[in-house]
């Protein structure tokens, strides 16, 4: 009988795969992203760089879950992949996103009401076309944009990482990176402890 010639020959393990974007990467994308100001796809995206969230988590947010007077994003078990409450701060420009989409929503409300409407409020910071319904993909135009800003090799998720990347740049620590991403395991950061090199690198100047 035939024998698999490489039976019992271990793999080699994958390390995961990172992508990061530069700081030159990160405003061209921005600067592209303000040339589509008037779509939900572009807050959609900022709110990703800016907060490392999973793409589900921003695409599935409901109002409910954020707190406009102290800032805070609440994400309840059954929302994440870790299957535990997150809390995250927002960012001031994070901030400020939401709060406008919540004027919006507000202005909506209100405008219909002044036409002898009464609509039901939208319980989603980004809902789909269909009644009731959410956004639930991002590919197309995130293969838009980026082929616009010149930017190759990237995915959606690598937004997260690159949230990452800009909190180790500004001195944050390995167990403040897991918690702002939602970790559980310290290890599960420990993928971005590289990125910890040039601050370290640059205190070792001093």
């Amino acid at each position: 009988t035939d024998t698999n010639p490489v039976h019992g020959v271990e793999k080699v393990p994958e390390e995961a795969r990172h992508r990061y974007l530069s700081d030159d990467e990160i405003q061209r994308l921005l600067k592209v992203l303000d040339t589509r100001s008037g779509e939900r796809s572009a807050d959609i995206v900022r709110l990703l760089l800016l907060t490392g969230a999973r793409s589900g988590e921003v695409l599935g947010a409901t109002w409910d879950q954020f707190n406009l007077e102290t800032g805070v994003w609440t994400k309840p078990a059954a929302f994440t992949k870790q299957k535990r409450m997150h809390r995250v701060p927002l960012s001031r420009d994070a901030l400020a996103i939401v709060q406008r989409l919540r004027e919006a929503e507000d202005t909506r409300i209100v405008e219909a009401k002044t036409k002898g409407m009464i609509i039901p409020p939208e319980p989603h910071l980004f809902p789909g076309s269909g009644q009731g319904g959410v956004q639930t993909t991002l590919r197309r135009f995130w293969e838009t944009i980026c082929k616009t800003a010149g930017i190759k090799g990237c995915r959606i998720h690598d937004l997260r990482h690159s949230f990452a990347s800009i909190l180790a740049s500004q001195g944050a620590s390995l167990p403040i990176i897991g918690q702002m991403l939602g970790h559980t395991q310290a290890a599960t950061t420990q993928r971005y402890a590289h990125l910890l090199d040039a601050p370290l690198r640059e205190a070792a100047r001093l």
